[in-house]
């Protein structure tokens, strides 16, 4: 789980020590600007912005009894965050495992890529499609 969190901690503190140096150097506007753009990258590469994930195994049986898809993903991939965001609300209906929690989920996504543990990864009735078109997902969930 700290694993995650990692990269947007140091974010903040990364932009909290520009921002010191520069309300050091006299420049307060400045800082508090590079503090909020510091602030929204970490916020973004957060795990926050996703709904909860589930171990992949959940994520199976919760699939086969309601036909949704699994996504599999990280924080701080920008795909992952593009279909997130592109999806909007319906992104909760789906059922998300992060593979850096889940050591099962990382295999399944190798499993389907050829070694890679390339994300997003949704998996619709069994099969896996890498990188796929949010509007294709988005079709996936009123079938």
């Amino acid at each position: 789980m700290t694993r995650a969190w990692i990269p947007p901690v140091l974010m903040l503190l990364g932009g909290a020590a520009l921002a010191a140096g520069l309300i050091a150097k006299g420049s307060p506007g400045t800082a508090t600007a590079l503090l909020l753009v510091f602030g929204l990258l970490a916020g973004v590469n957060s795990p926050l912005l996703f709904p909860r994930s589930v171990g992949a195994e959940e994520a199976r049986r919760r699939s086969a009894t309601d036909g949704r898809p699994v996504v599999f993903w990280r924080p701080g991939c920008a795909y992952c965050l593009r279909l997130r965001i592109r999806l909007g609300r319906r992104a909760r209906r789906l059922h998300w495992v992060d593979i850096r929690r889940d050591q099962e989920g990382a295999a399944a996504v190798r499993a389907a890529n050829d070694g890679d543990e390339t994300v997003p990864t949704v998996v619709v009735a069994g099969r896996a499609h890498t990188n796929p078109d949010p509007a294709w997902v988005r079709g996936q969930l009123s079938v």
